[in-house]
């Protein structure tokens, strides 16, 4: 267990900085490492086997409910876990409703998607490939360009032609990713997208 410093602990308040736990503190290291952040948070006993980890299960554990307020954090390393954890956790309605109400800054979705497709499972290999409407090869992360407006259903707004969307996430259908427009995370069709 690696021990943390006092610069950590100060910054941390001497709890962990996901739930604000007091027991066991260590350090846990946000993959891959940033040049621009520091990849230390400091981490209690209850979060820290569950980072590790990376059990699907855990989104019914009312533990991560803590994400309400890591997520708002200061601290670039745990938004990215919070990011990474909510968008692993997404089918449960809690968690789509706090990636519908945050707002990530574009480094912590490219930080929190680099480590996300480092560690895809060997399921994400065996999806279809997935192209844009140029043909060009889409995948996690990539940024892509709306090529013509789309009314976004169950919202006012329409996402107009040329919108920039930043880090999409391929799934398992090759004919959609998913993006956000507008703060929201949608399923946009890859015949109305071009690679940016």
């Amino acid at each position: 267990m690696t021990q943390p410093d006092s610069a950590l602990l100060n910054r941390a308040n001497h709890k962990c900085e996901i739930c604000e736990g007091d027991q066991e503190l260590s350090v846990f290291i946000v993959e891959p490492s940033n040049e621009t952040h520091s990849s230390e948070t400091l981490v209690c006993r209850v979060c820290k086997p569950e980072l590790e980890s990376a059990q699907e299960d855990a989104a019914k554990n009312q533990h991560w409910f803590c994400l309400q307020n890591a997520m708002w954090n200061e601290v670039a390393a745990v938004k990215v876990i919070s990011l990474r954890l909510l968008n692993r956790f997404k089918a449960e309605r809690w968690a789509q409703d706090l990636l519908d109400q945050a707002y990530f800054e574009e480094d912590i979705i490219e930080w929190a998607n680099a480590g996300e497709s480092e560690n895809a499972t060997d399921d994400t290999n065996d999806w279809p490939p997935t192209f844009d409407s140029n043909g060009t090869q889409l995948a996690t992360g990539d940024n892509v360009t709306l090529i013509r407006d789309l009314d976004v259903k169950g919202t006012s707004f329409v996402a107009k032609r040329g919108t920039l969307v930043r880090g999409i996430r391929v799934i398992e259908d090759p004919e959609y990713v998913e993006g956000r427009v507008n703060k929201i995370t949608i399923m946009l069709k890859t015949c109305f997208l071009k690679k940016a």
